[in-house]
C-alpha cells in the first residue's frame, strides 16, 4: 500500500461522501473495477489520466481542478503577487456540466427486452457524451440511451460482432425506416425494420444486410421493437 498523498486522500473521501465506492466510481468512468483501488492504495498510475480527471470530476460533481495534482518544485506566489512568466490560467467549466451519463447493458445476461427499461440500475458500466451531442445529434435525451454490443453477424458489414451500439428507446416506430433493435423470441438483435406503405393491419420488413439472413415480414403488432440504433462504435 502506498502513502495517500492529498489528491489520493480528497479522491477516496469524495467518493465516500458521495455514497459511492472504488469500484462503482471506476465503472461509471469507464475503467475496470479495480481501477481507483489501485489507484488509491497501490499508486498505479502515479497519476491519474486527464480523460479519467474529468470523467471522475463528472461522477462526483466537482471540479476536475480539485483532482489535479499540484506541480512540485516551485514554492508558491506570496500572497496578492503573481508568479513571474505564468499566463493566466483559463477559465474552466465545472466538469460535471456538460456531460450526460449513458447506461452500458450486458443484454446477453438479460432475459428478455424489460432490461432496456429497468433504468441504470442495470448497467455494467456508463459512457460519458457532452450534452450538446445528445441534443443535436442524437435528437434525444440520455435518459432514454442505452449502449449495448452486437453479437452475431447478420448485419455484417454495416455492424459487426463485438460492435457497441447506442440505441435511442424513445423511437420505437420505424417511420422513417432504418437500423433498429429488437426481441425476436430468443434474443436482442438488430435489424433494418422498415413500415410497409398503406397496410392493413400494419406490416413491417425486417431485414438483415448479411445476405445469407432471408427476409421476412410480420405483422406491426407481433415485433417488439426496443429502439432506434443511432451510433456506433467499433475497435480497430
Amino acid at each position: 500500500m502506498v502513502e495517500l498523498d492529498p489528491i489520493r486522500l480528497k479522491v477516496l473521501k469524495m467518493i465516500q461522501d458521495s455514497g459511492t465506492d472504488l469500484k462503482n466510481a471506476s465503472l461509471a468512468i469507464g475503467r475496470n473495477a479495480a481501477y481507483l483501488h489501485q489507484y488509491v492504495t497501490r499508486g498505479t498510475p502515479k497519476v491519474l489520466p486527464e480523460d479519467a480527471r474529468e470523467a471522475l470530476a463528472a461522477h462526483l460533481g466537482v471540479d476536475e481542478e480539485e483532482l489535479r495534482p499540484r506541480e512540485s518544485g516551485r514554492p508558491p506566489a506570496p500572497k496578492g503577487e503573481e508568479e513571474p512568466d505564468q499566463p493566466a490560467a483559463p477559465r474552466r467549466r465545472r466538469s460535471g456540466e456538460g456531460f450526460a451519463r449513458i447506461a452500458e447493458l450486458d443484454v446477453r445476461a438479460s432475459a428478455g427486452p424489460g432490461a432496456f427499461h429497468d433504468g441504470p440500475e442495470e448497467a455494467t458500466a456508463f459512457w460519458l457524451f457532452p450534452e450538446p451531442v445528445v441534443r443535436h445529434e442524437f435528437r434525444t435525451r440520455s435518459d432514454d440511451l442505452r449502449m449495448i454490443t452486437i453479437e452475431g453477424d447478420s448485419m455484417e458489414p454495416l455492424i459487426a460482432s463485438g460492435d457497441r451500439i447506442l440505441v435511442d428507446t424513445s423511437q420505437r416506430v420505424p417511420v422513417p425506416p432504418g437500423i433498429f433493435v429488437i426481441w425476436d423470441g430468443m434474443g436482442v438483435v438488430a435489424k433494418r425494420v422498415e413500415h410497409v406503405p398503406n397496410s392493413d393491419p400494419p406490416m413491417v420488413v425486417i431485414t438483415s444486410v448479411n445476405p445469407q439472413y432471408q427476409t421476412y415480414e410480420r405483422l406491426a403488432d407481433e415485433v417488439n421493437i426496443i429502439g432506434r440504433v443511432v451510433w456506433m462504435a467499433r475497435r480497430l
